[in-house]
C-alpha cells in the first residue's frame, strides 16, 4: 500500500521543479495555469529569485504547492497514473495538506493557488515582524516539550507547532516566550534547540486572525471529497468528506501540524511506500525516522519520475 506526501514551507529552493518544467509540456501547463490564476509570475521567482522574494509566505506556499502538482501532472500524463488506483491515501505538511487535496480531486489547481496565496498573506499579516517566533527542539520527548512550552508561556503565547518525528518538535508563539524556552530546553536535556528563520509564528493561537480570513475564503470555494482519504495534519486521521477537510484546513492555521502521528497512522493502516512529491526529500526523512519499516522515496526530477514509472506505481 502507498502513500503520496506533499511537502511543506522549508523545502523551497531557487530553481525547484527546473528540470520538470523544461522536460515536459504538460508541467509547463501547470506552472502557467497558477501563474494565471495569481495574475503573478511566479515561475520567474522560482527560477530566478531573488531569494527574499520566493521565501516571502506568501509566494513560497502557492511555489511549492506548483512544482508538486508539475509532478503529478507529469505522472497522470506521461506516466498513467490514476491515483485513486495508485495510493491508499494522502497527505501533506502544512500548506503540503491544499496540494494533496488538490492531488486528490478535492480543490482545483487555481482555487488551490488562491487559497495559499490568501493563508500566506493572512499569516504574515496576523503578527507584527518581530514579535513572533519559531524554534525547534531536539532530542526531548513530546511530554518534556510540552511542559518546557507550558513553564515558557507566562502570559504570553507558546505553544506546540509542528510534531514532526520522534526527537524533532517545533514550537511557535510570542518571541519573548520562544526564546524562554529555547534556554529551559537545555535544562531538560535538549540535544539541541535553535531559533527558526521564519517570516511568523505559525500554528499556534497568534494565528487566529490568519484563521478567521481563511473562513472567509473558503466560502466560494467547492471542496469535493477526495479520490482517495487525506491524513489530516489536525486530527492524524484519514478522512474523505470535503465539508470535513475544509472545516480542518480552517482549523490547521492555529492548530498542531501532528505529522508524526499521520506516519504512525499511516503505518497502522497498512501502508508499506511512501512517495514524497515536489521539492526536496524533508518528509522522505522524516518518514524513514518514525517508520523506518515503511519504504521511502522522493520525486523531484525526470530521473526520479522514469525510475518511479518502471516499478509501476499502480503495483
Amino acid at each position: 500500500m502507498k502513500a503520496f506526501l506533499f511537502p511543506g514551507q522549508g523545502s523551497q529552493s531557487i530553481g525547484m521543479g527546473r528540470e520538470i518544467y523544461d522536460s515536459f509540456r504538460c508541467a509547463k501547463d501547470v506552472f502557467q495555469e497558477v501563474n494565471e490564476a495569481l495574475q503573478q509570475n511566479l515561475t520567474k521567482i522560482i527560477f530566478e529569485g531573488p531569494e527574499s522574494d520566493l521565501v516571502l509566505t506568501e509566494n513560497t506556499q502557492p511555489a511549492l504547492m506548483m512544482v508538486s502538482m508539475a509532478i503529478m501532472r507529469v505522472l497522470e500524463k506521461e506516466g498513467g497514473l490514476d491515483l485513486s488506483k495508485a495510493a491508499s491515501y494522502v497527505a501533506g505538511h502544512s500548506l503540503g495538506q491544499y496540494t494533496a487535496l488538490c492531488a486528490a480531486g478535492s480543490l482545483s489547481l487555481s482555487d488551490t493557488a488562491c487559497l495559499l496565496k490568501i493563508r500566506g498573506q493572512a499569516m504574515q499579516k496576523a503578527v507584527p515582524v518581530g514579535e513572533g517566533a519559531m524554534a525547534a527542539i531536539l532530542g526531548l520527548e513530546m511530554a518534556d516539550v510540552e511542559k518546557i512550552a507550558l513553564e515558557a508561556a507566562q502570559g504570553d503565547i507558546c505553544e506546540i507547532a509542528n510534531d514532526n518525528s520522534p526527537g524533532q518538535i517545533v514550537i511557535s508563539g510570542h518571541r519573548e516566550a520562544v526564546e524562554r524556552a529555547v534556554e529551559l530546553s537545555k535544562t531538560y536535556g535538549a540535544k539541541r534547540s535553535l531559533l527558526l528563520n521564519v517570516s511568523a509564528p505559525f500554528h499556534c493561537a497568534l494565528m487566529k486572525p490568519a484563521q478567521e480570513r481563511m473562513q472567509e475564503a473558503f466560502e466560494s470555494v467547492c471542496v469535493k471529497d477526495p479520490c482517495v482519504p487525506v491524513i489530516d495534519n489536525v486530527t492524524a486521521d484519514a478522512v474523505q468528506n470535503g465539508d470535513a477537510l475544509r472545516t480542518l484546513l480552517i482549523q490547521q492555521v492555529t492548530g498542531r501540524v501532528r505529522w508524526c502521528e499521520s506516519i504512525l497512522t499511516m503505518a497502522e493502516l497498512g501502508i508499506t511506500t511512501s512517495l514524497e512529491i515536489g521539492a526536496g526529500k524533508v518528509l522522505t526523512g522524516l518518514s524513514k525516522r518514525i517508520v523506518p519499516t515503511i519504504e521511502a522515496f522522493a520525486l523531484n526530477t525526470p530521473f526520479d519520475i522514469e525510475s518511479m514509472l518502471k516499478k509501476d506505481l499502480a503495483a
